[in-house]
């Protein structure tokens, strides 16, 4: 600082030195005009070195910092030095920003970045042909004025994004998107997409093939347990190796049309073109009957109660919430011991109605419980022989569960038993005037 100021008084002080010899020497007069003339002339030299500034500001990025004289040379210097760092870093961020670009535009899935309110401040090149995007015309623009199907307008309104979107049917015929929208940042969200078209199309081939398959082994295990049947209850059948033969084969014959059933539910429960029949479905009167058909199953071997506390009924469909508080139900008997308890419950939970089964059976270590609504899979393979269960039920549950916009829920310990809850959105709730009922 103090180098600086001796450079910029080192001037005036100068004239002044001057002035005051010629002061002395020519008088006060041609002195003061002398020290004028000079000041004024050093003031001319600073407002061309400002104008030369001004000049260059005017388009920095065009124009060169101009060349500078006396204090205003180091000014430039350092300036100029300052504008070539800038530009340094300003090429290292444009190429880093273009690398970037580079790599989403590689990714196999569409990319796009929304603000809170849904505006697109980015998007690859996937996400363009996806949903049918602009990235130079639509940016600022809400993607749901572009992207207008009504499954993804909902979507986004209902801000639940821990589970992805199947988008069938997106701005191209035939494709098929997964779409997943993530928060991060100040209020930022990142949109991702996927097609699946082809995964759709082999999950479809999967489903008709179940489908097919399991049609036609219907007749076949009819006509063949038809004649077991007819063999077990022949009169001239005295050995009883055989006679414990046909009921082994018997058992196993029911087991598979069983299977074949839960296959057949399944593969309709999944296909996309079976909507969803909607309906006022009076649930104490169907859990009444589930509890009287869990009274039978049980045989006495359980305490069996059932507490409506909800007034309300469910707008859905009455045969897959029945098949759905069934599976429970019957999942609960079959998985508690002799003498254990067992609680079905109707009641609401703030105001979303709850149907939920609490047994006092062996219960469920917690590794499990993610996986216990996939096909086919078993806690422990020989007890679930022994039960009878054909390993599809959740499977059902979670879907019925999925189309009735609901969720499963699931609370176990190991040794304790387990409580399966299905909670219904608000929506779903329809008020009917009735009393609590207890059942046992």
């Amino acid at each position: 600082m103090c180098y600086f100021w001796r450079r910029a008084l080192f001037v005036p002080f100068t004239i002044l030195v001057l002035s005051l010899l010629a002061w002395a020497a020519v008088g006060a007069l041609l002195a003061s005009l002398f020290f004028s003339m000079f000041m004024l002339i050093n003031l001319a030299l600073h407002l061309r070195q400002l104008e030369a500034l001004d000049y260059w500001l005017a388009d920095s990025d065009q124009r060169i910092v101009p060349n500078g004289s006396g204090l205003w040379e180091e000014v430039f210097t350092r300036l100029n030095r300052m504008v070539r760092q800038h530009r340094k870093e300003h090429e290292q961020r444009v190429a880093a920003l273009q690398h970037m670009e580079q790599a989403t535009s590689a990714l196999p899935e569409g990319v796009a970045i929304l603000d809170e309110a849904y505006h697109i401040e980015w998007c690859n090149p996937l996400a363009e042909r996806h949903f049918g995007l602009d990235c130079k015309r639509d940016i600022g623009q809400q993607i749901t004025y572009l992207a207008r199907q009504p499954e993804f307008v909902q979507y986004l309104a209902l801000h639940e994004f821990s589970e992805p979107l199947v988008l069938c049917g997106a701005r191209q015929n035939g494709l098929t998107l997964s779409i997943k929208l993530i928060h991060y940042g100040d209020n930022k969200l990142l949109l991702i997409s996927r097609d699946i078209t082809h995964l759709e199309r082999i999950e479809t081939m999967r489903r008709d093939f179940v489908a097919n398959v399991s049609h036609e082994l219907r007749t076949p295990l009819t006509v063949v347990n038809g004649f077991v049947e007819t063999l077990h209850d022949m009169p001239n059948l005295e050995n009883s190796m055989a006679r414990r033969a046909l009921h082994l084969m018997g058992e196993q014959m029911y087991r598979m049309e069983q299977l074949v059933d839960d296959l057949l539910t399944l593969s309709k429960l999944e296909d996309t073109l079976n909507a969803l029949q909607e309906e006022a479905v009076d649930v104490a009167r169907l859990l009444c009957t589930l509890h009287q058909e869990g009274q039978s199953l049980s045989a006495g071997k359980h305490t069996l109660r059932l507490e409506l506390e909800s007034s309300c009924a469910l707008l859905g469909n009455a045969d897959e919430l029945r098949s759905a508080f069934g599976n429970l139900i019957s999942n609960a008997i079959r998985y508690t011991p002799h003498g254990g308890e067992i609680l079905v419950s109707w009641h609401e939970q703030g105001e979303q109605p709850v149907f939920s089964v609490q047994d006092s059976g062996i219960g469920i270590s917690p590794q499990h419980i993610p996986r216990l609504t996939e096909r086919f899979y078993r806690v422990d393979r020989s007890r679930s022989r022994e039960t009878g269960g054909t390993g599809l039920g959740l499977a059902i549950v979670k879907h019925i569960v999925s189309r009735h916009k609901a969720r499963l829920e699931i609370v176990s310990e190991e040794g304790k038993g387990s409580t399966f809850s299905i909670v219904f959105s608000s929506s779903r709730h329809l008020p009917v005037q009735a009393e609590k009922v207890i059942a046992t």
